[in-house]
C-alpha cells in the first residue's frame, strides 16, 4: 500500500520580511521646575544623611518623582552628589577666597568674612558637617572644585591668598597696630571660630542645653561681636 502524497498548502507571495523594530520612547525637554526640584530635594537629603547615607529613593520621594527622572537629569547618585556639593559649596567658598585675596584693608576683610560665614551658615547649619564629612571621603575634590569655580589653578590661588595677607599683617605689625601671625594661621583662626560652633551644634546642645533659639541669638550675637573679638587678640 502506498501512503498518499501530502496536500500540499498552494504558495502565497510574500514579500520582504520586515523586521520588527521598537519605537523609541519621545525625549521630552529637560524641565528646568523639575530639574531644580530635584536639587533641592537632593540637597536636603544630602545634608541630613551625607552623600554615603542618602538614598536615592528618598530623593525621589522628597522632590515629588519617580526615580526614572533622578537618572534623566542626573544619569546617577554619583552625579548628583557632585551637582549638590558644587551648589553648597559655591555660595560660601569662592566669595571668600576673593576677599582673602582681595586688597580691602584687613579689618574690613575680616568682618565681611565672618558676615559671609554667618549669614549662610545660619541659613544651612548643616553644611558644615556635612562639607567636612564630604572632604575626609574625598579630599582631592577641594582643589578641583576651587579650581573650577575661580578658573585659577589652586596653587597660584594659595600663594596669591597668602602673599596678600603676610603683606597686610606685614605692614600693621611694623604700624605696632598688630602682632605678628603667619597668614595661615590666620587664615584657620578666623574659619575656625565661624565654622565650629555649627559643626559642634548638637555638643553645645547637650552640654549647655542650648535649644535651637538660642543657638540663633548666639550666632546673631557672634556675627556682631565676633570680628571686634578677633581684632583685639590680634593686637600687640
Amino acid at each position: 500500500m502506498t501512503a498518499k502524497p501530502s496536500a500540499q498548502r498552494p504558495r502565497t507571495t510574500r514579500g520582504p520580511r520586515r523586521t520588527a523594530t521598537r519605537r523609541a520612547a519621545p525625549v521630552t525637554p529637560r524641565d528646568r521646575d523639575t530639574e531644580a526640584r530635584i536639587l533641592d530635594a537632593a540637597h536636603a537629603v544630602f545634608l541630613r544623611h551625607g552623600t554615603a547615607g542618602a538614598r536615592m529613593q528618598e530623593i525621589a520621594r522628597e522632590a515629588d518623582v519617580n526615580q526614572a527622572l533622578l537618572h534623566y537629569y542626573f544619569r546617577s547618585k554619583k552625579k548628583l552628589a557632585e551637582a549638590v556639593f558644587r551648589r553648597v559649596v559655591r555660595a560660601v567658598i569662592p566669595p571668600v577666597l576673593q576677599i582673602m585675596g582681595s586688597d580691602a584693608p584687613l579689618e574690613d576683610k575680616l568682618r565681611d568674612i565672618v558676615h559671609l560665614y554667618l549669614d549662610n551658615l545660619a541659613r544651612s547649619p548643616a553644611f558644615p558637617g556635612y562639607f567636612l564629612a564630604e572632604l575626609n571621603q574625598q579630599p582631592e575634590r577641594a582643589g578641583q572644585l576651587f579650581e573650577s569655580m575661580t578658573g585659577v589653578d589652586q596653587h597660584a590661588l594659595r600663594s596669591h591668598i597668602r602673599s596678600t595677607l603676610r603683606r597686610q599683617i606685614q605692614e600693621r605689625v611694623r604700624a605696632g597696630t598688630m602682632r605678628a601671625i603667619q597668614p595661615e594661621e590666620f587664615i584657620i583662626n578666623l574659619t575656625a571660630l565661624c565654622i565650629f560652633p555649627f559643626a559642634a551644634r548638637p555638643l553645645y546642645a547637650a552640654l549647655l542645653g542650648m535649644s535651637d533659639d538660642d543657638f540663633r541669638r548666639l550666632i546673631k550675637r557672634r556675627r556682631d561681636e565676633l570680628p571686634d573679638y578677633i581684632l583685639r587678640a590680634l593686637r600687640p
